[in-house]
């Protein structure tokens, strides 16, 4: 199953009202929830069947905790904040994966805080599936503050950037 197909079936499944939704092929299982108050919560797990199984489950298992520790923090610092934020645009993932700030780890960031970018611009990398996306801004401004630490996890939609577009 493509990126792109996994990204559609996401939408579909917000869209559609569904709480839940189990989809398992020949090397993929991927479940789906929604919880009822309108804000949308997606999990999406991809285990090869055989012997990367445990590997894997042990992979996400860590991840999970660090999600709470990471958003409760941000959750409390961005509320004084947040009237300051709205005239900012934000960059948000297009895809699942890891967020890297770096094309390698022995050259410089992509970009910095104060930099001026324009459209088309790199502006990280985000690895799916062994694969290492180049993500290019749609507007041209400022970068104000990077949101994601570099080599962190990153959702379909969770905010990467915010960009001042004056």
């Amino acid at each position: 199953m493509e990126l792109k197909e996994i990204q559609n079936l996401i939408k579909f499944v917000a869209k559609s009202g569904a709480s839940e939704v189990k989809l398992e092929m020949d090397d993929i299982k991927i479940t789906i929830k929604t919880s009822s108050d309108e804000k949308e919560t997606t999990i999406v797990q991809q285990i090869p069947m055989g012997g990367m199984q445990p590997q894997m489950q042990g992979h996400q298992q860590m991840q999970q905790p660090a999600a709470p520790t990471q958003e409760a923090p941000a959750a409390t610092q961005d509320a004084p904040a947040a009237d300051d934020d709205s005239k900012y645009i934000t960059v948000k993932s297009p895809i699942i994966g890891t967020f890297y700030r770096k094309p390698s780890p022995d050259k410089p960031a992509f970009i910095e805080v104060g930099d001026s970018i324009k459209e088309g611009d790199v502006l990280c990398v985000i690895e799916a599936m062994k694969l290492f996306n180049e993500i290019e801004s749609e507007v041209s401004g400022k970068i104000v503050k990077v949101l994601v630490d570099d080599s962190s996890p990153v959702e379909f939609d969770q905010p990467l950037f915010l960009v001042d577009p004056s």
